[in-house]
């Protein structure tokens, strides 16, 4: 049997590589995707074989990650429950797609991932997987029964590897588990279970800011930022040419620096639990909001509010796993039509954490200064008297139901 593993080299992969190894007498493939933790993938290779792997892929996706995968989400306007820009929902489709590839290529028998089974990430590594390799096994160690009798704690791990001669650097406590990428980097568990605990407080400045520093700590001056966008992408920042990967990197150092998009929230996990997550996305953050400002300049009214009703789901769809359901992809179709004209410049003022606009332009601009003015009108395109028969047709079903049922003691409203 042959069987592809999602590794980090961290202390629950090794643990897994080992035990799937032995469990199922298997040959073990791992597979580690580059898509923004660099600093994270020393050594790996080496490691990796010593835990028992027969191979190791370790492939930077970052290119595809953020052309094929932030970009689309960022054109669709998509936050989750108003707060989350789904740093690891986006992540999670691309390194389970490059598995299956794996997979194939080696002519694997199963893929094997180390979610929990309380977590999303389980769903969305094996949503993917049925999309797109239904005939894979899939092995969840933390599923199985025996796995967590066995490993009911770190310590119980790390015991294993000491015995098992796995080399893995780990402590018995850790106050937190982390998760980065190109987009994000987020922290959840330990200490952040109490949804209490102010994560932004100054005391754990060293903590919580791995991209991005405290809004406090942020320079005094502010800075200005111009993004060019073409067709609702970002094609150059400061007025220099960039690549989505070129874009992401400068805008997370720009964002970084000056502590925006730091977000600390209570989310719906699909499985049903709430937990608390805390993010920085610096760069998303400024890229979501400046494509928003081109978008008011650019896009239609009605394209823009369907668009906007269809936000929550397709934010929905990618932090369930649905990537590449066909119900995102028809989303992403209508999404594509949308921003046929959203193309122009932004300038954003960032400042203490905060994302301000500075102004906009666009040759596909739809807003008339001329027609807006609340001066003459010498376009003689808006005839404010229209306004009274306007007016009048739409409250023509007010008049109706308050002659038949009466008008409302407006006072008595919501008591």
């Amino acid at each position: 049997m042959k069987i592809v593993l999602a590794y980090s080299g961290g202390l629950d992969t090794s643990v897994l590589l080992s035990w799937i190894k032995e469990t199922y007498q298997a040959e073990m493939v791992a597979f580690c995707a580059n898509i923004g933790q660099d600093e994270e993938l020393k050594g790996l290779d080496r490691k990796a074989k010593k835990t028992g792997a027969s191979k190791i892929y370790i492939d930077n996706l970052e290119d595809e990650f953020a052309e094929d995968f932030i970009f689309p989400m960022i054109r669709a306007g998509a936050i989750y429950e108003g707060q989350y820009y789904l740093g690891t929902s986006i992540a999670r489709p691309l390194i389970a797609k490059r598995m299956i590839e794996i997979a194939k290529a080696e002519k694997a028998d199963a893929i094997a991932h180390g979610a929990t089974g309380k977590g999303n990430d389980q769903v969305r590594f094996e949503l993917t997987a049925a999309a797109l390799a239904p005939e894979l096994d899939i092995i969840a160690p933390w599923r199985d029964e025996a796995f967590r009798k066995q490993f009911p704690g770190r310590q119980e791990m790390i015991e294993y590897c000491a015995a098992k001669g796995v080399p893995v650097q780990a402590s018995a406590k850790k106050p937190y588990s982390m998760d980065r990428n190109l987009l994000h980097i987020s922290y959840e568990a330990g200490i952040l279970e109490d949804p209490w605990f102010d994560a932004g407080h100054p005391s754990n400045r060293d903590k919580f800011t791995t991209l991005s520093v405290l809004p406090e700590d942020a320079p005094d001056k502010a800075e200005y930022v111009t993004l060019d966008f073409e067709r609702g992408d970002c094609v150059a920042v400061n007025g220099k040419k960039l690549t989505p990967l070129g874009v992401m990197r400068l805008l997370n150092r720009l964002g970084g620096r000056h502590g925006v998009g730091r977000v600390d929230m209570v989310e719906n996990r699909f499985v049903g639990m709430k937990s608390r997550g805390v993010y920085e996305t610096p760069g998303g953050s400024i890229l979501h909001f400046a494509h928003r400002q081109i978008e008011s300049l650019t896009m239609d009214r009605e394209v823009m509010h369907l668009r906007d009703s269809l936000v929550p789901k397709y934010a929905e769809l990618v932090y369930y796993g649905f990537w590449f359901s066909p119900e995102r992809l028809a989303l992403q179709a209508l999404v594509e039509e949308s921003q046929r004209n959203v193309s122009g410049t932004v300038r954003v003022k960032l400042y203490k954490g905060g994302i301000y606009a500075a102004g906009r332009r666009s040759k596909a601009s739809l807003y008339n200064p001329q027609i807006a003015t609340m001066e003459a009108d010498p376009t003689k395109a808006y005839n404010q008297g229209d306004a009274t028969g306007f007016i009048r047709l739409n409250g023509l079903r007010l008049r109706v139901n308050s002659r038949v049922n009466g008008v409302k003691n407006l006072s008595k409203l919501g008591s």
